[in-house]
């Protein structure tokens, strides 16, 4: 309980939780768009500035019709997630002030909840499109079919990632800096 009351106690700060938002809506938004890559390359090349900003704002539309309740769920969580960690790591450091030798695990911990969300990202149509086009780089796509969730369990992992680091991260805010006996 104490270690939601440092997060609250974080995030409260607006500095932070400008930064959360920023982070998190940069990751939500890369997750909608991605998908739709190749139209937002092809639209670029021609339209104007109004019609790109027009067509990125409906793609936005995308979580609600080319994802499932599920993905779009865990990718909502993923993008507001990291924002967090962020934050958090960010304040973590100023409050250490140069003293990073303990952030390596927990900074793996966060990058690793983003990469796994990352290749859980996926519409109803394509399923992990990520992860499935790397595999299909080796042959091996398939093997998505005889996973239970259809892949979608990389977006579970990318989430209870992300919960750890920011346990740990609260946890190492909290608790004070001497050596446990």
């Amino acid at each position: 309980m104490q270690y939601i009351g440092t997060l609250i106690k974080v995030l409260r700060n607006p500095y932070y939780s400008l930064l959360a938002a920023l982070i998190a809506g940069f990751i939500f938004s890369m997750a909608v768009w991605l998908p739709s890559f190749q139209l937002i390359w092809i639209v670029s090349q021609t339209a104007s500035l109004s019609e790109l900003s027009s067509l990125l704002w409906s793609l936005y539309g995308a979580i609600g019709s080319n994802f499932s309740l599920v993905s779009a769920i865990y990718t909502i969580l993923i993008a507001i997630l990291f924002g967090m960690n962020i934050a958090l790591l960010t304040y973590y450091i100023r409050k250490m002030r140069g003293g990073t030798s303990s952030l390596r695990g927990t900074g793996l911990s966060s990058i690793g909840g983003l990469v796994s969300g990352i290749f859980g990202i996926g519409c109803a149509a394509c399923g992990t499109f990520i992860f499935t086009s790397v595999l299909t780089l080796f042959g091996v796509g398939g093997i998505l079919a005889y996973l239970p969730f259809g892949g979608e369990e990389f977006g579970f992992l990318g989430v209870g990632l992300l919960l750890y680091s920011l346990y740990t991260l609260t946890k190492k805010i909290t608790d004070p800096l001497v050596c446990p006996i």
